[in-house]
């Protein structure tokens, strides 16, 4: 948000990635693009994308208006809080993953404080699956935009807790 409006820019870092989708995600998003008009960013009167410094990770886009791929019911941006209150947070309580809403002591209700369930963390999802796959860390940074792969093992390795029984496994292969 800039002055009470959302504008579009560049993730942290500035940097501009290319995340390869598989064929399944790539099938489920053609079907929601070829059943959905793009809706124009500026005619909504909502931010440009911020041109980008240069010296980042590829091609970096030009500023200007860009199609949005996901709108809320009015065609417009979704709002990160709405999307936070009224689908993820009551998606994350059906499945039993947090407990829903509590009642504070000035008697708003508010959502059981959850950062470890936060949308954040389908990102650190695919990042474990990939490792629990054999991904190699090299990779995995580069998808994550790590410019280090050591921070990538350090903030990953808890994820690996049957590394250690393929290796087993790999060693029993050899001799076995």
């Amino acid at each position: 948000m800039v002055h009470a409006r959302l504008c579009f820019a560049l993730p942290k870092g500035r940097k501009v990635r290319d995340v390869a989708l598989t064929s399944s995600l790539a099938q489920a998003g053609s079907q929601t693009v070829r059943g959905h008009v793009c809706t124009s960013a500026s005619h909504h009167g909502l931010g440009r994308p911020e041109a980008p410094a240069d010296g980042g990770g590829g091609q970096a886009p030009s500023a200007g208006t860009y199609g949005l791929l996901v709108t809320g019911g009015e065609r417009k941006a979704v709002n990160r809080n709405y999307f936070n209150s009224y689908v993820w947070k009551p998606a994350l309580t059906k499945a039993g993953v947090i407990g829903g809403m509590e009642q504070r002591a000035d008697g708003k209700r508010v959502w059981e404080p959850s950062r470890e369930h936060g949308f954040h963390a389908l990102r650190h999802f695919c990042a474990s699956e990939r490792l629990e796959a054999s991904q190699s860390v090299v990779s995995l940074a580069q998808w994550l935009g790590h410019s280090d792969p050591g921070f990538t093992l350090r903030e990953y390795a808890h994820f690996l807790p049957r590394a250690g029984a393929r290796g087993t496994a790999a060693i029993d292969a050899v001799f076995g």
